[in-house]
């Protein structure tokens, strides 16, 4: 079971197919979820709605995730909302700079639902 406090999820990622998979897996769980394809348009998006949630894939174009995980982390305004990395980069020293950059979670792809779902328990 989710946290019952997270109701309204943030992800970016550049792709169409994960963007899709992300956002039905979370709309079956009762979540509403905007969908942006960039760090900075989520940096952006995030000041705007204030999610209780946000995933961020790392590699994208336009502002990478461990970019857009910073400049939340640093905004005053968003450094409380909880940030799960959701990416194929698998060494554990993206982990780490994950974590000190201030993601609450890390979730490599291609992941099982459960992973992900183990995640936002954490958070």
């Amino acid at each position: 079971m989710l946290n019952s406090s997270i109701k309204n999820v943030l992800i970016a990622d550049d792709s169409a197919t994960d963007r899709t998979h992300l956002s039905l897996l979370l709309e079956d769980l009762g979540l509403h979820v905007t969908a942006v394809n960039s760090g900075n348009e989520a940096i952006t998006m995030a000041e705007s709605i204030l999610p209780d949630a946000i995933l961020l894939d790392v590699i994208m174009e336009d502002g990478d995730g461990y970019h857009a995980c910073r400049a939340i982390k640093r905004n005053d305004i968003t450094t409380h909302i909880p940030v799960i990395i959701v990416s194929s980069k698998s060494n554990p020293v993206d982990k780490m700079w994950a974590e000190k950059l201030g993601a609450s979670a890390y979730v490599i792809k291609p992941f099982d639902n459960d992973d992900l779902l183990k995640a936002f328990q954490s958070i």
